[in-house]
């Protein structure tokens, strides 16, 4: 068991199964899967014509951004994918609190220059996935990652409690 999951406050299980039921969920979870086909379908056809037409620099940049893209498409549908679990009863709450189910940090982008030459397709998918990724990832810490933070030990507190016991005031 990670530590965050034996951090995980019974109460958190309820939050996390409650989303999982929720309508946000819900429209989260049908605009990913759809963005992850659109994107599928975009990169095996049109995608696949423009890229041939770049040059040399351009075509290093779209298979950056493309291999970036579809990198972080996954991330999130993976983590969709986990919340369906919950939802659906195949997975626990707590152990969706495990810290291989997070989402990885986003990786970094290309200066704003090398956007500029890709196909106007790529850079709105890439766009969408962009603000996406940031919704989920604030769901997931809201739901997760937060959990550590919320059960991690005041310093402050610890210490007047040490010395509210060293001097008998409590």
């Amino acid at each position: 068991m990670s530590e965050l999951t034996a951090l995980a406050k019974p109460w958190r299980s309820d939050v996390i199964a409650d989303f999982a039921r929720s309508e946000l969920f819900e429209r989260t979870f049908q605009e990913g899967m759809d963005l992850v086909e659109e994107t599928a379908a975009y990169l095996d056809g049109g995608g696949r014509q423009e890229s041939k037409r770049l040059d040399r620099t351009a075509a290093l940049a779209y298979a950056g951004e493309s291999m970036r893209l579809t990198t972080r498409l996954m991330q999130v549908a993976s983590w969709l994918l986990v919340q369906r679990a919950v939802r659906e009863g195949d997975m626990a709450p707590e152990s969706a609190c495990e810290e291989r189910y997070r989402l990885a940090a986003e990786a970094s982008r290309h200066p704003a220059e090398a956007l500029e030459i890709l196909p106007s397709g790529l850079l709105e998918l890439m766009e969408r996935s962009e603000r996406l990724f940031e919704r989920v990832r604030h769901l997931d810490r809201r739901m997760y990652v937060e959990v550590a933070e919320d059960s991690a030990p005041n310093p402050v507190l610890s210490q007047f409690d040490r010395l509210r016991e060293a001097f008998s005031l409590g």
